[in-house]
């Protein structure tokens, strides 16, 4: 029975009262206040054109504990001096303007009432917006295109939930319009580690589907090292005379926009990962020989392989699969996800390995 009494005691106390919640209404105010500059405290200046993103620094200090040292915490004694420096050249160029007693004032001003400016070199600025509205209002649509630079972002500012969130929708938003977007991304965050996780997914599918990735008129936006590493992956299911037209219209694509590079030598960046030995000897007459762009040397080779495959010395048909340990494997382990930290943008060497540390922004 004294269970009983407890329970309806229980059941009275929630008649007494009611919860009204607007959770909607709240984040749509907050998304509102991130975009008045005049109610925010601390400006961002993004990416490499140093695009204005605004926002609170309390929400900011209380959503993220990066943001917390990042905005709160005493700066280093050579940050203090650089500050001085800074305040002492706005108090110069402001006092031919502002009375002397308002330049007082201000100097008396506290740091923390103070509106910051602080500069984000790590990520772009459709990608910090995101993470912006994400942190004041809890909400945020993800897309293919920012994906990968929110997930970066993410777990660059200790967002677990928002990284979760993002890791879960890499399942199920690859597919063959997505994978260009994606792998295009890539190149600005392959120094993150969420990036090598995600991107070697990517090219998992690629390899999986790549007649039709190769077909895709996207392919062409894709930069010219990324080209090259998913024509030179041993994995990939693509016949090689598709390889080809892949690689031709990549490069009829650069050469519209570059109109001073020949054709002939922008294709050639992708010769060495086609193997012409295994493209029908009819096509290769037909379709690749009058195009002029393969040098005759290799259709040769090509064609005597077919006709007597102990004739020409396998080096002179496939040499990117001889020369494993030189450019090529640079290549494929730079999107190694238990590897050094290796820039797409290596062909020929590392980059360097790059460590975890977080280089945060700077103020402005």
């Amino acid at each position: 029975m004294p269970e009983a009494a407890s329970s309806s005691g229980e059941l009275l106390d929630e008649q007494d009262h009611s919860i009204f919640e607007n959770k909607t209404g709240l984040a749509e105010d907050l998304k509102f206040l991130a975009r008045m500059p005049e109610l925010c405290d601390v400006t961002f200046l993004v990416g490499e054109s140093k695009e204005p993103v605004c926002a609170v620094k309390a929400v900011l200090a209380s959503r993220s504990k990066v943001f917390h040292k990042l905005l709160y915490q005493a700066p280093s004694p050579q940050r203090k001096k650089e500050q001085v420096k800074e305040n002492k050249l706005k108090y110069f160029l402001k006092r031919s303007s502002e009375p002397l007693l308002n330049l007082q004032n201000a100097a008396q001003q506290p740091q923390s009432n103070q509106h910051h400016t602080l500069v984000v070199k790590e990520f772009e600025a459709d990608v910090f917006r995101q993470l912006i509205e994400y942190i004041h209002t809890g909400c945020v649509t993800l897309q293919p295109r920012t994906l990968l630079g929110v997930m970066n972002a993410a777990d660059y500012y200790g967002l677990d939930e928002l990284r979760r969130a993002c890791a879960g929708f890499v399942q199920c938003c690859i597919t063959v319009d997505t994978v260009c977007a994606l792998l295009g991304s890539a190149e600005r965050y392959i120094q993150y580690k969420c990036t090598k996780s995600l991107v070697q997914k990517v090219l998992e599918f690629v390899d999986e589907r790549g007649n039709e990735v190769l077909n895709l008129g996207s392919f062409t936006l894709l930069p010219l090292h990324v080209v090259r590493l998913i024509l030179a992956r041993e994995e990939l299911s693509a016949d090689e005379f598709t390889k080809f037209q892949a690689a031709l219209m990549w490069s009829k694509k650069h050469c519209d926009n570059y109109p001073n590079q020949a054709l002939k030598d922008v294709i050639g960046n992708f010769l060495e990962y086609i193997q012409f030995h295994k493209i029908p000897a009819t096509v290769l007459m037909h379709e690749v020989n009058p195009l002029g762009l393969v040098p005759h040397s290799i259709i040769v080779n090509a064609l005597a392989y077919q006709a007597d495959p102990t004739s020409v010395d396998p080096e002179q048909l496939s040499p990117h699969r001889v020369r494993r340990q030189g450019r090529s494997m640079s290549v494929q382990s730079s999107l190694d996800p238990y590897g050094s930290n290796v820039s797409l943008n290596s062909l020929g060497s590392e980059a360097g390995s790059g460590s975890d540390h977080r280089q945060h922004s700077s103020m402005a």
